[in-house]
């Protein structure tokens, strides 16, 4: 979904206008609040906050799930090292 120019609001219109901009952005809309010409902040609808709260979350999961594919590949071409000196390398580089 694109934004288009009535999709910018002044913070002062917004702010007048505040029932009504909820009803467009509970109806799909998405609008960009401005505060002195910039950018300030967006109103869009409660559930697709949500969604992309979860899709941010799935995200996370992916790369965590990606690194930990990496460590497996680690360890099965040996590319591992003693956890006492490893810690003991990164305690003498902190130092």
């Amino acid at each position: 979904m694109g934004i288009s120019a009535s999709d910018i609001v002044p913070f002062s219109l917004a702010r007048a206008n505040l029932s009504e901009l909820a009803e467009q952005v509970k109806a799909g809309a998405e609008k960009i609040i401005t505060k002195n010409g910039e950018s300030y902040i967006a109103l869009i609808d409660a559930q697709r906050l949500d969604y992309y709260h979860q899709l941010e979350r799935e995200h996370i999961h992916l790369l965590l799930i990606d690194d930990a594919g990496k460590g497996l590949d680690d360890v099965a071409a040996g590319r591992v090292k003693d956890a006492r000196s490893a810690l003991q390398s990164l305690k003498r580089r902190r130092s």
